[in-house]
């Protein structure tokens, strides 16, 4: 007898221990619902506006008078626009849209992403749009995966699933190269799962992205 697999979401697995939480706020019953249903709007809407503004993460923190909306970013500028153009927009379309409470003060930040090559989520994100592009999808797997290795990390595993390269019949195919030891707690693991539309149906994309040990990095930081 086989047993079970148990699946996690590595991010997840690893909350309050190496990796935090992207909405920080408190709510009860009704209002948590509420809320929760705002933070899944605005994050979709920015994810699809900013399609190539190469998004890492975005983060939601609440008061009771405050949004403070993070948006982790490898091309900052394209985000910001002219004079601040872009994200005034963005911040115009979330009070009226999305969260309808004028009375609530929006904040708006935007942090650069220093090494894009090691955000799972820009990899998956930028294997999808030459997908939608049709180059064979190997070919964007084994580009993707040179690129995060020359910029240091220590193993990548990428899957991607549907009717791969227009095929009758959808399959599995998977590309990893170095360690991923999504068993070890203090790993730090970067994961994200995202779609392609092609012409011949949606594939779905996921990247497992190891960077190194949380603790090995503490020390080296001790050291210097």
């Amino acid at each position: 007898m086989k047993n079970m697999g148990h699946k996690v979401n590595p991010k997840i697995f690893r909350v309050q221990g190496s990796t935090n939480w992207n909405s920080k706020w408190f709510a009860l019953g009704r209002d948590y619902a509420k809320k929760t249903e705002e933070d899944v709007k605005l994050r979709r809407y920015i994810m699809k506006k900013l399609a190539e503004g190469g998004v890492d993460n975005i983060e939601v923190e609440r008061s009771r008078e405050k949004v403070k909306i993070t948006i982790f970013s490898a091309k900052p500028g394209l985000i910001i626009g002219k004079g601040g153009a872009g994200v005034e927009e963005i911040k115009n379309y979330i009070v009226k849209k999305i969260l309808k409470n004028k009375d609530l003060q929006v904040e708006i930040g935007i942090k650069e992403v220093k090494n894009p090559q090691l955000s799972a989520l820009i990899v998956a994100r930028n294997i999808a749009m030459e997908m939608e592009k049709r180059i064979p999808f190997r070919r964007a797997m084994k580009k993707s995966i040179e690129a995060v290795m020359k910029a240091g990390g220590q193993g990548v595993k990428i899957i991607c699933g549907g009717r791969l390269d227009g095929a009758e019949i959808a399959r599995r195919e998977m590309l990893s190269q170095g360690k991923m030891p999504l068993h070890t707690l203090r790993s730090e693991i970067d994961y994200a799962r995202t779609t392609a539309q092609t012409t011949y149906g949606v594939i779905g994309i996921k990247v497992w992205i190891y960077k190194g040990e949380y603790f090995a990095k503490a020390e080296e930081k001790k050291n210097k």
